[in-house]
């Protein structure tokens, strides 16, 4: 198996697992770069996580356009992969998710979330806010278009430059903070591996305690 097949493999597994451990909806997506080609990235045609396999797989450019023709429809929000992978080279792969468990951490001011354990240190001390209404004013609150998401993107250039403390570095070729909004979070990693790694333990650091009985 070639190294493009095996990260094909390895982002359907994605979807699965994040859908599994309910961090991404039947809107949420997981991209990663294409191995051969920098200027390109890997990414479920627009379908549920849980139902995403081998064949639904498709290639888009730093525009969010797709390579070779494509009738089935893709991800609206599609651009927000684009935008990041172009204006970070360093990432390789990137989670957005409508997560209900880090949701209001974009919305309250006066609760921000931070790691409470070692495990979470890769949030960093800052998470970045950043509101789509800033700078689009009223709209439907999905980044659709180039202009939004690498508008977005600008949001995570800047947390990267801003090193948080010794201990816990922005280092380019691991996890970078994420970019939260009203309308979900968008996480950057090295691989998809570490993407399904992260967005599961972010969500454990914003979400209440969980109750099973007997």
């Amino acid at each position: 198996m070639g190294n493009l097949d095996t990260l094909i493999q390895d982002l359907v597994i994605a979807n699965r697992i994040l859908a599994r451990e309910e961090v991404v909806d039947a809107y949420g997506h997981v991209s990663v770069r294409h191995p051969d080609n920098p200027n390109c990235f890997l990414i479920a045609r627009s379908l549920a996580p849980e139902l995403v396999g081998l064949e639904d797989i498709v290639e888009l450019d730093l525009d969010g356009q797709p390579v070779r023709p494509e009738d089935r429809s893709l991800y609206l929000e599609r651009f927000i992969h684009a935008a990041i992978f172009a204006a970070r080279p360093d990432v390789m792969a990137v989670v957005h998710a409508h997560a209900e468990d880090t949701l209001p951490f974009g919305i309250a001011q006066g609760t921000k979330l931070r790691p409470v354990i070692h495990s979470g240190s890769f949030i960093g001390t800052e998470v970045p806010v950043w509101d789509i209404a800033d700078n689009f004013g009223e709209t439907n609150l999905l980044v659709t278009n180039m202009a939004q998401a690498s508008d977005l993107a600008k949001c995570l250039i800047a947390a990267a430059i801003t090193a948080p403390t010794p201990l816990m570095p922005p280092s380019p070729t691991l996890l970078m903070p994420s970019g939260l909004s009203g309308l979900g979070a968008s996480s950057v990693t090295s691989t998809s591996t570490a993407g399904v790694s992260r967005a599961v333990e972010r969500g454990g650091h914003a979400a209440p305690p969980r109750v099973i009985a007997p």
